[in-house]
Parts: C-alpha cells; structure tokens; sequence
C-alpha cells in the first residue's frame, strides 16, 4: 500500500476516481464545437482525442487491450495514440462526453500504480482540457494535493519529466519536490501538470525555473 492509500484509504480514493469523471463529464458536455477540436496539453491531441483515450479502459477489453500493444509493437505510449486518434474520429462528442459519467465507478486502472494511477489518469487528463482551454479552475485541491504525494522517481521517468536542477513548490499546499538550483513555484494543480511531462501557458509558474516547462 503506497503512502496516499495510507492516508487516505482505498474507499477515499474510489469515491474522488467516481467524482472526478463525473465533474469531468459535466465539463466535456457543455463545450463548443470549437472547444472540442482546440489544442490539449497533450502534445498533438485536440481535447477530443484526450476524451477519446480517457474512457479507453471502459470500452476495451483486457484481451483486445493485449492485441492493440501487440500491434503497437508493445509501446504503450504509440498504442495509446493510435487508439486515441481512431477513436476521436469514430465517435460523437455527446458520447465521449457521456463516457465518463457512465463509467464513473468502473474499476478500471493502469497496469501499473493501482488506483491513485487511475485517479491521476482521469485528473491529469482533465487538466490537460481545462487549463488549455482557459476554463475555470475544477480541481479540488485536496485531491491534487493527494496526487502530488504520489509522484515519484518512477512516474516522472515514465512521464518524461524532466526535473534535473529543479525545486518544485506549491503555493496552496506543503508540498514540495526536488533540491535543485531554480525554483519553480505554482499551484498544486498545475505543478502536477509539470510532473506529468507537461509545459503551461504562460503565467501559471514563477520562479527562475519556471520559463522551462510554459509552452
């Protein structure tokens, strides 16, 4: 059990996976057209795809998610992709946005990390539309707070977060990562953004590091 589960417990975590895809759905239903193909933070997806490849695990079984790795050659960021982008074209927005309503209690998780993964996957994602589509702040911050206690060596490798030289701070929690030289300062939601490989728009970090992860 990893220290978040410690704190919190297993059932803490459900109910926040089952209210973040419910809150993230209510968000998805009520963009535009324009809303829907503008840029994510995802490098080369459109919100559309990041909807796309959230509600993957509900519709994919474990079998045909083992043959799509297979056809990926077994990298999962490319499987992820491919997926996501035949997928974004193939369904309705009102579909994708209804995914994650439906789906909020559905145990899927990532291979990997358990379900404070699941629950970083769903938040993470979010972020990824909310904050490059300049909408209204959603994130509860003890649930970012909980997400940054989660972050470790392994995820930033598997992210591609690069934070060599780098002290992250949080301005609305104690959270604090990293003993390096330059500072970068910003709120939990968004320095969670930084540990999932992710650059900002500008205005977000402060700090003599923060010019190295704004878009």
């Amino acid at each position: 059990m990893n220290s978040v589960q410690q704190e919190h417990g297993i059932g803490w975590i459900r109910e926040q996976i089952a209210a973040e895809r419910r809150e993230l759905a209510e968000v998805f239903a009520g963009l535009t057209a324009e809303q829907w193909n503008s840029p994510s933070l995802c490098a080369g997806w459109r919100v559309r795809e990041v909807a796309a490849h959230m509600s993957t695990g509900f519709r994919h079984s474990t079998a045909r998610t083992v043959w799509e790795l297979t056809r990926s050659g077994g990298n999962v960021h490319r499987m992820a992709d491919r997926i996501a982008r035949r997928d974004a074209a193939a369904l309705s927005e009102a579909r994708l946005a209804a995914a994650l309503a439906e789906h909020a209690d559905h145990p899927w998780r990532p291979p990997a990390g358990g379900r404070i993964a699941a629950l970083a996957h769903d938040a993470v994602h979010g972020l990824d539309v909310t904050v490059a589509l300049g909408l209204p702040p959603r994130l509860p911050l003890p649930r970012a707070a909980a997400l940054l206690g989660a972050v470790s060596p392994r995820s930033l490798r598997f992210f591609g977060a690069r934070l060599e030289g780098v002290r992250l701070r949080a301005t609305d929690t104690g959270w604090s990562y990293g003993q390096g030289p330059l500072p970068v300062e910003g709120c939990a939601a968004h320095l969670l953004l930084v540990a999932y490989g992710r650059r900002v728009p500008a205005g977000l970090l402060s700090g003599r590091g923060a010019d190295r992860f704004t878009r």
